[in-house]
Order: C-alpha cells, then sequence, then structure tokens
C-alpha cells in the first residue's frame, strides 16, 4: 500500500523528475528483500508509474552484514542504520544503556558512548566487510549511511576510508558532518 502510494504520488510530479529510491528496513536474509523487490516492483505496475526507481535496504542486523553479498544481488543500494546495528551487534537497547554507559567509559571498558561515535573495531569492522561483499557482487552498489554516526567526525572519517558514497544525519548535525566529509577527502584523496 505505502509503495503504490508513493508511485502514485511521483507519477503526478513528472516520472521524468522523480526517480524514488525505495529502502527496505530490517532485511535479515536475501529472500525477504527478493520478496519485498517484487511487491515493490507490482505496486509500481499497479499505479502505472513509469520512470526509474531503485530499490535498497537497510543494513541493520549483524546477519545482514554477514550475507550482505547475497543480499547485494537484489539491492540496489545499501544504508547503514549504524544506530541499529549497535543496537543489534552489542546486544544494548540505547534507552537502557545510558544507565550504566558512563560507568562503562569511566572504568576502561570503552572509551567512548558507541550511539555516539562509531564503535570501528566492531561495528565498523561489519560495515567494512558488508561494503566489500556488497560490492564484490554489485560493484556500483550505492552505499552510505543513516543514523547519528552519518553527524559524527570520527566516523565520517571511518566511513570515507571504507569507501561509502554518503552519510546521512540529522539536521542539526548537517554542517559538522559537511565540514568532516570535507577534512576526509583532503586528507585522504590528497586533493
Amino acid at each position: 500500500m505505502q509503495a503504490k502510494a508513493l508511485f502514485l504520488a511521483a507519477g503526478k510530479i513528472s516520472p521524468s523528475d522523480v526517480h524514488p529510491e525505495i529502502m527496505v528496513p530490517l532485511v535479515g536474509h536475501m529472500e525477504e528483500l527478493k520478496r519485498q523487490k517484487r511487491v515493490i516492483s507490482n505496486a509500481a505496475k499497479e499505479a502505472s508509474f513509469k520512470g526509474a526507481y531503485q530499490i535498497g535496504t537497510m543494513i541493520e542486523l549483524p546477519r545482514a552484514a554477514l550475507t550482505a553479498g547475497e543480499i547485494a544481488k537484489h539491492a540496489d543500494f545499501f544504508s547503514f542504520g549504524t544506530n541499529d546495528l549497535t543496537q543489534t551487534t552489542f546486544g544494548l537497547s540505547r534507552d537502557d544503556a545510558s544507565s550504566f554507559l558512563p560507568d562503562y567509559i569511566e572504568s576502561g571498558i570503552l572509551h567512548e558512548d558507541p550511539f555516539a561515535s562509531l564503535d570501528i573495531h566492531g561495528v565498523g569492522e561489519l560495515v567494512s566487510m558488508a561494503s566489500k561483499k556488497g560490492r564484490g557482487t554489485k560493484s556500483d552498489l550505492k552505499l552510505g549511511v543513516c543514523g547519528e554516526h552519518g553527524g559524527d567526525p570520527r566516523s565520517i572519517m571511518f566511513f570515507h576510508q571504507t569507501g561509502l558514497d554518503y552519510v546521512s544525519c540529522s539536521p542539526f548535525r548537517v554542517p559538522v558532518a559537511r565540514l568532516a566529509a570535507a577534512q576526509a577527502v583532503l586528507k585522504h584523496d590528497g586533493k
């Protein structure tokens, strides 16, 4: 129903001007995306949408990261949902973690809040591995990140080194994200 409404609205504007990118959340198995892709494609036909569109997925479960090569067969893009990927990798609820994370940081178990700056050795490894597997299957796979990590300078540096194409974050973090992205390009691309 949502996909059909999206295509109906896009068709009213102009199929040549609008190129929807539809992201399927919480995919843990390629069959889920494969089936949702079929549902979305049928919705485009039902809405008589003639324009181009892309279907991708949010990589926010460890299993999705581990099987990214298989999932990429059915995806035009991946957006790493690093907030949820952090929760599912650590087995923590962001809401509950605030009661004990300060103690973890103070005692040296963690160096910083993994919900504020990406845990590069754990969650980052999943992002890196999934990026390689995804692009190993589909070399032109668009990769990005969605979440608060997309506004953290240290995380942005990592995402650039990993080869992600874009970061997305909440509006108040956009100025910092833009500056950090420019610094990452200058530092690692030598321009």
